[in-house]
Formats: structure tokens, sequence, C-alpha cells
């Protein structure tokens, strides 16, 4: 760390915390004047809500900075575990409310792409894929041109055979770097097809999340509301009436 969060307290740009809990970790950072200031990160498929808080706290006292610094709160949106996202949106809009901080919402996409931008791999020509884990057989797929800031396509839920068609032209322009944490089913779906990278080490964390949250201010889209971003509905049967009679077949 090279300033204290004294100096970042001085600085003109504001405190800013970072949730993710949509994917496959649980994640919180804090940063100022263009610093982390602190970070955790663990991987977590389930359980979020026990984790989160008590994380908040450490990275928070790690920091040395209390509530009433922040002044923004950035969460990650999703896709991911429907559980995991609303667990993160309902604690950052609490966090926000309770601190009067802007609220930012930024998709795991964004966080993936942004956390590279911030810290480069070695090679950044081509285009970007970043594949997040949909914890079923499809995949959460989103396009990134060259230099990662902009897609190139919507972010979709694709099955890997589908995936080179997805792609579309872009297949073409090759390596692509494949980033997220389903980067390597990706790259198994295009092994033999199209020529590949993969960014190891690249799930969707608190510090993308504040890196994407930073690049939203600066493009004017901060006021944008925030919303859960779900690619496909959730596995829930919807139970029966108790007593309902079963279906009779004509």
């Amino acid at each position: 760390m090279t300033r204290s969060a004294a100096d970042n307290l001085l600085s003109p740009e504001p405190i800013l915390l970072g949730i993710e809990t949509a994917g496959s970790r649980c994640s919180v950072a804090v940063a100022g004047g263009g610093t982390v200031l602190a970070s955790e990160s663990r991987p977590l498929r389930h359980g979020h809500g026990e984790v989160l808080m008590p994380m908040l706290d450490r990275v928070m006292t790690e920091a040395k900075l209390s509530p009433g610094d922040l002044g923004i709160v950035a969460v990650a949106t999703g896709p991911g575990g429907f559980t995991g996202i609303r667990v993160g949106l309902a604690a950052a809009q609490g966090i926000a409310l309770a601190t009067r901080a802007r609220l930012i919402g930024v998709t795991g996409f964004n966080a993936v792409a942004h956390a590279l931008r911030r810290e480069p791999p070695s090679r950044v020509n081509g285009a970007l894929l970043v594949a997040l884990d949909s914890r079923r057989e499809d995949l959460y797929v989103q396009l990134f041109a060259e230099g990662f800031a902009r897609p190139l396509a919507s972010a979709e839920a694709v099955l890997p055979d589908r995936l080179v068609e997805y792609l579309g032209a872009a297949s073409a322009r090759t390596p692509l770097l494949i980033a997220g944490d389903a980067a390597e089913p990706a790259a198994a779906a295009l092994e033999g097809r199209i020529e590949f990278e993969i960014v190891p080490g690249s799930a969707p964390d608190a510090v993308g999340v504040i890196a994407a949250a930073t690049a939203t201010m600066r493009a004017g889209r901060a006021d944008d509301p925030v919303r859960p971003l779900y690619l496909r509905p959730p596995d829930v049967t919807v139970p029966k009436p108790h007593g309902m009679p079963a279906a009779v077949p004509p």
C-alpha cells in the first residue's frame, strides 16, 4: 500500500466499497485515491449471508475506515447464484442507505474485464470472452472488444456447443482471451476450433467491481438503476396447493 487511509480521505476521489457475492467467491474491498486500501476474498458457492458482514467489518477495520467515510458502494449485480446476488444487493443497498453513499451496480462481466484493464495480462491484443459459472450445463458469457472496455455482444446463457456461434466473426480474430471463473469449461468447448489463451485467476472479485464502478462513473452512467442480472429463471418448482387434485389426462 503506497498511501495511508488518512491520505485517501483527503483525496478528491471518494472512498469506494466493493462487494462481490454473485459469482464463485465472497469478496470485499475498499479503495480510495486510486489505491486498494484493504481487501478480502475467499472461494464460496453457498453461505454468503453468513460470511459477508464479518468480512466487511474486517476489511473496514484494516483500512482504518468507518462507515461514514464511504462515498460509493459498488456491488456485483450478477449473473451467478440467485441467493448470492440477493445477499450482495441487500447488503449494498442497506449500507448505501445508512451512510448516504452512492450505490452503483456492475455486472460480473464488467468486473472481470475492468480488473484486467487495471492489471493487464501479458497479452492484451484481441477480443476478450468473459465466461462465468452458471452452476448448470450452460455458460454465462459476454464478448468484449480489444482493450476490454467495450462489449461486442450482449450477455447470454449459452450451451458449450453453441459458443462458436455466439462468438460469430470474433472467432476469426484469434487468439481469443478467455477469462472468468468458467474460463476452463469455455476453453474446453473451443478446443481445436479456434486459438485462445486463458487468463488464470480471473474470477470476478470486489477489486474488479471497484474498477468497473470507477469506469461507470467516468462514463456518466453511475445513476443507472441497480437491478439484478438474471440470464435465466431460477431453478424453483412451485408446489401445488395442498389438496389440489392431480390433473386428469384428456
